[in-house]
């Protein structure tokens, strides 16, 4: 199962996606700079989602 990953980036061309990891009540979420993050509480999750691009570079940025 996958969500946030609809081919629509809208503005900002950012993707963040969120897998449940099959047999665990564990979901695995992927900024669209790669970073990546764990957790079983789906508030928590894009909490981390949604705070987390704050300070850090994009894929292939340079400064």
């Amino acid at each position: 199962m996958s969500t946030g990953d609809t081919g629509d980036t809208g503005d900002t061309g950012e993707i963040y996606r969120v897998d449940w990891l099959p047999g665990t009540d564990v979901l695995h979420g992927t900024c669209h700079c790669g970073a990546e993050h764990a957790a079983q509480d789906p508030i928590e999750m894009w909490e981390w989602m949604l705070g987390h691009p704050d300070g850090h570079r994009t894929r292939g940025s340079t400064s």
